[in-house]
């Protein structure tokens, strides 16, 4: 007898692409539930695995947001379905040259956002983008 739960997270996908970095610990790249991707949190490693994590913060956060995409893509999704995303900065004197960048990105439709300065993040990156994405 399967029960309302058991439903429930059967209808969750787990995203898996080899054109982003594999997860370094116990999750997975993103997950779809219904029509909303929500990916893990993307720092500056390329899809081979190579550390970028002492760059810097402008090729940190193109190579974040490179791999966001490619996790979205993998979801049936785009950055421009993008509703919400969650920046994490290890210093909020980078907000600007971030914010430069992200916008060439983010350029039709600009999501939600939350920018928030952290002390420390994986790797001792600078940067480390996560989203919530619509599944057209």
């Amino acid at each position: 007898m399967s029960t309302s739960s058991d439903t429930t997270i059967s209808q969750i996908k787990t995203i898996q692409t080899e054109n982003a970095p594999q997860a370094i610990g116990p999750y997975s790249q993103g997950k779809v539930f219904g029509n909303l991707l929500f990916t893990s949190g993307q720092i500056a490693l390329d899809k081979d695995g190579n550390d970028f994590t002492q760059s810097s913060i402008e090729e940190q956060t193109h190579l974040a947001i490179q791999n966001l995409r490619e996790v979205l893509r993998a979801g049936g999704s785009d950055l421009q379905h993008v509703i919400k995303t969650t920046i994490f900065l290890q210093d909020m004197d980078d907000f600007q040259k971030v914010n430069s960048i992200y916008s060439t990105y983010f350029t039709e439709q600009k999501p939600a956002r939350s920018t928030v300065a952290v002390r420390t993040l994986p790797k001792h990156a600078r940067i480390e983008i996560e989203a919530i994405a619509f599944v057209p």
